[in-house]
C-alpha cells in the first residue's frame, strides 16, 4: 500500500491559499468605485402620452411636429376639401382634451374642411402648468446580495475609512421647493401662448383670407386671454364653444371677453345650468360694453345622440362663418 507523507500532502494544498493572500489584501486595501448616479428622467405629460397615440392611431399626413420655445407639440392640420380654401379655423382644445377629442374638437376638425374652411387643431400643455416629479432610479432599490443596514447597525460600524467617509455622497438630489401658485399659473400661460405663437405661424404660411381662433371648453379662455394680450392683427375673429375660465385662473371672461371689440360667436348648451348662467354674464356685459360685433348662440345638448348635438354644432359654427361678421375695429382699421 503506498503511503503519503502527511506534511508534504498538507503544503501541497495549502501552498495556493498563501499565495492568494497578498493579491486579495491587495484588492482589499483599494477602495471600490463610487456607482456613478443614475440621471432621473422626467416624466411625461399626459398630453404628451395622448398625443403620442394619436400619432399612432392617424394618418401621418394630418400630423404636424410644431416647435414652441423648447418644445415640440402635435397639431392635427386638415386642408380645406375646396379648391379655394375660405380661410383657416386654429382650434384650442380645453383641458384635459386631446387634438381630436370626441366632443367639438374633433368633428369640427374633421367636419369643417368639407364646408371649405381648412383647420389647425392644438396639443395644449397639461392643465397644471407644474413640472412634474422626476421618475426614482431603479439604482436604489435594494438587492439580495446587498441586504440591507439598519441605521443602528451603520451608527455601531461607522465608516470604513476616513477617505469613504469624507466622499460620502447622498443617492439623490434634494428635491427642489415647490413652486409658488403666480409662477406656475406663469409657466402655463406662457407655454400656452407659445403653441398659439407656433400654431398662428403655421397658419399665416398657408396663405389664408381669414384666420379664425376657435376655444373649447377652457380653450375658449386662452383664446380670450392671448388675443388681449398680444393683438394679431390678421386675426379678427373668435369663436367660444361651451367657454369657461380654468380653475383657479382670472381674471374672468365676462371681464376679458368685452374688451377684444372681434367679431366673436358664443356657443352655449343651454340646458346645462352653469354653462348658461356663465353666457348670460358674458351677454349683459357686451351689452354693458357695447360690444360691435358680438353673437351668441344657444345649443341644445343631447347626451343620448351625440352624433346628432356634433352635427348640430357643425351646421351653428357653419352659419357664424358663412356670415363673418366684422367688428367696426376692424372696418376702420381696413
Amino acid at each position: 500500500m503506498l503511503r503519503f507523507h502527511r506534511p508534504a500532502l498538507s503544503a501541497l494544498v495549502l501552498a495556493p491559499l498563501f499565495a492568494s493572500l497578498p493579491l486579495r489584501a491587495e484588492n482589499a486595501g483599494t477602495p471600490t468605485e463610487p456607482t456613478p448616479a443614475v440621471e432621473r428622467a422626467p416624466l411625461v405629460e399626459r398630453s404628451q402620452e395622448e398625443a403620442r397615440g394619436l400619432e399612432r392611431r392617424l394618418p401621418q399626413r394630418e400630423q404636424q411636429m410644431l416647435k414652441a420655445g423648447d418644445e415640440h407639440f402635435l397639431a392635427l392640420w386638415q386642408p380645406a376639401n375646396i379648391a379655394e380654401s375660405k380661410g383657416l379655423v386654429v382650434i384650442l382644445p380645453g383641458d384635459g382634451e386631446t387634438a381630436d377629442w370626441p366632443r367639438a374638437v374633433g368633428p369640427l376638425r374633421r367636419g369643417l374642411p368639407d364646408l371649405g374652411w381648412s383647420t389647425l387643431s392644438l396639443t395644449l400643455p397639461d392643465p397644471s402648468g407644474d413640472p412634474l416629479p422626476p421618475r426614482a432610479p431603479k439604482s436604489e432599490e435594494k438587492t439580495q446580495a446587498e441586504p440591507a443596514v439598519s441605521p443602528e447597525k451603520a451608527q455601531e460600524e461607522g465608516p470604513a475609512n476616513t477617505e469613504q467617509a469624507g466622499s460620502a455622497e447622498p443617492d439623490t438630489d434634494p428635491a427642489p421647493p415647490p413652486l409658488s401658485r403666480d409662477a406656475i399659473q406663469k409657466s402655463q400661460t406662457d407655454r400656452t401662448f407659445a403653441r398659439i405663437d407656433a400654431a398662428l405661424a403655421f397658419a399665416r404660411q398657408q396663405k389664408p383670407g381669414v384666420i379664425v381662433l376657435l376655444g373649447h371648453g377652457t380653450g375658449a379662455y386662452w383664446a380670450v386671454q392671448y388675443l388681449g394680450a398680444l393683438e394679431p392683427g390678421d386675426v379678427q375673429n373668435l369663436l367660444l364653444v361651451a367657454a369657461e375660465t380654468p380653475a383657479g385662473y382670472g381674471p374672468p371672461l365676462e371681464d376679458s371677453l368685452p374688451d377684444l371689440k372681434l367679431a366673436t360667436g358664443d356657443f352655449y348648451y343651454r340646458d346645462q345650468p352653469a354653462d348658461r348662467d356663465a353666457a348670460q354674464a358674458r351677454l349683459h356685459a357686451s351689452k354693458r360694453q357695447q360690444h360691435p360685433a358680438y353673437i351668441q348662440i344657444a345649443i341644445k345638448a343631447l347626451p343620448g345622440d351625440r352624433a346628432s348635438e356634433q352635427e348640430q354644432l357643425l351646421r351653428r359654427i357653419r352659419g357664424w362663418l358663412d356670415l363673418q361678421p366684422r367688428s367696426k375695429a376692424s372696418a376702420t382699421g381696413g
